[in-house]
């Protein structure tokens, strides 16, 4: 038996996100005046689509709470409905988007932070909160994937869907730029326009290297639980 249900886990994650994003949004910091504000960063973007995950997962609880015995049909197919899109939203956004976050960051944080994360932001968002965006998202999705298996579309949907989202953010970013002059993340400032095509061609490689990363732990994951132990026999 665990030691703490999935279900607070999935509560208490989601408050922590809801924690996250309304002590980021009170910061007075001159980025999120500008065109764009917030919504032009990946990590805020990827903080939503945590949040929104979350909470679904916590509505699926209290759908499935509440359906458990009722015996009514259409509640049951609401709550179906409901667990597929809670599984696609894992498969294809929260954990292939999350882990890109968590990776890309600290890699260029770890090369040289002001590529990215300029030592200026210090004095605005402090370090917990930084962890919070940052860090945190990793261990919170792999706890999930974790606790409960997730039924993921067809790998061509799969792909497709994370293509187009990663797509429409680099394009989002060239939109950016086009308005202001300036890119979204400092060290693009810093390559020339063949190593920017080859850094955001590669960036969509890597989310689709990524879902299908997920894809094959969520199978691991629940394929090995369900594996009979070997003294057990045919």
């Amino acid at each position: 038996m665990a030691l703490v249900p999935c279900q607070v886990l999935r509560v208490a994650i989601l408050l922590s996100y809801c924690s996250i994003l309304c002590n980021y949004k009170a910061i007075e910091m001159p980025s999120h005046q500008t065109y764009g504000g917030s919504w032009k960063f990946l990590t805020f973007i990827d903080l939503v689509i945590q949040a929104v995950f979350f909470g679904i997962c916590v509505l699926t609880d209290l759908s499935s709470l509440l359906t458990r015995g009722s015996g009514n049909q259409e509640q049951e197919r609401q709550l179906k409905k409901l667990i597929s899109l809670r599984d696609w939203m894992l498969a294809v956004l929260a954990f292939p988007v999350g882990v890109f976050v968590v990776a890309v960051f600290w890699i260029i944080y770890a090369y040289d932070r002001e590529m990215i994360y300029p030592k200026l932001l210090d004095n605005f968002i402090p370090g917990w909160l930084n962890h919070g965006m940052h860090t945190t998202v990793l261990p919170f999705i792999l706890i999930e994937m974790r606790t409960s298996h997730h039924a993921y579309p067809s790998r061509s949907s799969g792909l497709a869907a994370i293509c187009t989202f990663s797509v429409g953010y680099i394009l989002w970013v060239c939109w950016v730029h086009h308005i202001t002059g300036m890119w979204v993340y400092p060290f693009l400032e810093h390559i020339g326009p063949g190593a920017r095509i080859i850094f955001f061609g590669s960036t969509t490689i890597l989310m689709n290297f990524l879902y299908l990363l997920g894809e094959v732990l969520n199978s691991y994951i629940w394929d090995t639980q369900r594996k009979p132990p070997s003294w057990q026999g045919t």
